[in-house]
């Protein structure tokens, strides 16, 4: 049974960090590409950050590269996300997903084949 699973949410001031966790179950994590999304309340499921199985290319999305660090244990079927200096407009759900193409681009959500339930990230100002 396929599980991606989400840790390391929490609430936290602007400025700070927090670390991500996101261990898959049941497929073959090598073979996929991971990626980070996220959704603030009213708003879209917006692409955060994602790394290639093949390369360990990493690709993040404009509001969040130099602050965020996405990697990948595949010894553990784990993605991380670092995230530092923390903004309010940060805040949203995370969501964990695996994507099995190799020739897809990697930021559309609906490309990708399996995801997490999500972790709640909340930074007040």
């Amino acid at each position: 049974q396929v599980a991606l699973v989400e840790s390391g949410g929490g609430a936290v001031q602007a400025g700070g960090s927090l670390r991500l966790s996101c261990t898959a179950s049941g497929f073959s994590f090598r073979r996929y590409n991971m990626a980070w999304f996220r959704q603030a309340p009213g708003k879209e499921r917006e692409f955060v950050a994602a790394i290639r199985w093949r390369t360990d290319n990493t690709y993040y999305a404009d509001s969040v590269k130099g602050r965020f660090t996405i990697s990948r244990d595949s010894a553990k079927s784990t993605v991380y996300l670092q995230m530092n200096s923390l903004r309010p407009e940060d805040t949203a759900v995370y969501c964990c997903a695996a994507m099995y193409s190799d020739t897809q681009a990697l930021g559309s959500p609906l490309d990708y084949d399996y995801w997490g339930q999500g972790t709640q990230v909340t930074v007040s100002s």
